[in-house]
């Protein structure tokens, strides 16, 4: 898992390695409590055992030695219960993390696509500005020469109609 969560994107590598690190903090965590109580009980079985050899008979050392060892088969039974719990605990929060990872990608995915369209929109916007620009600089300019055509028509049939009349 070490392997693979290095070989991520960076973003995405951090989050992975803190939550590893957690795990095999508590793994770590758990052995110890494990060989605490197995040294616990083995240290107190070989006291017991000293204590015991000179004070009872073979019958009850046995039943003591027997109850003991029942009890740390119980706490050893109840430590690998949580062991496996915690495994499977970290597994599921894996496969959970996994999954978000996913689903960001997929977002990520969307949020790029739609900024590509959104600067695509923005070009062609720019472009319908300058087209209409200059659109509208031809329409007043043609609007100049009609006008400057119609007066220079008004002034010639103006000037037909004196010299016409004048005669």
């Amino acid at each position: 898992m070490d392997l693979e969560a290095r070989s991520l994107q960076p973003n995405v590598k951090a989050v992975l390695l803190a939550k590893l690190r957690e795990y095999k903090s508590d793994l770590n965590n758990l052995k110890s409590e494990h060989k605490r109580l197995a040294s616990a009980n083995s240290n107190q079985a070989a006291r017991d055992d000293l204590l015991e050899s000179g004070m009872a008979d073979a019958m009850s050392v046995s039943a003591n030695q027997r109850g003991r060892l029942m009890m740390s088969t119980e706490r050893l039974n109840e430590s690998s219960d949580r062991i496996k719990e915690s495994r499977r605990t970290m597994l599921e929060t894996e496969e959970l993390g996994v999954s978000i990872l996913q689903d960001l990608h997929q977002q990520r995915q969307s949020l790029l696509h739609a900024n590509d369209t959104l600067h695509r929109v923005d070009d062609n916007i720019s472009k319908s500005k300058k087209i209409l620009t200059n659109m509208s600089r031809r329409m007043s300019r043609n609007k100049w020469i009609i006008s400057s055509i119609i007066v220079v028509l008004v002034v010639a049939i103006a000037l037909i109609l004196y010299f016409k009349l004048s005669k």
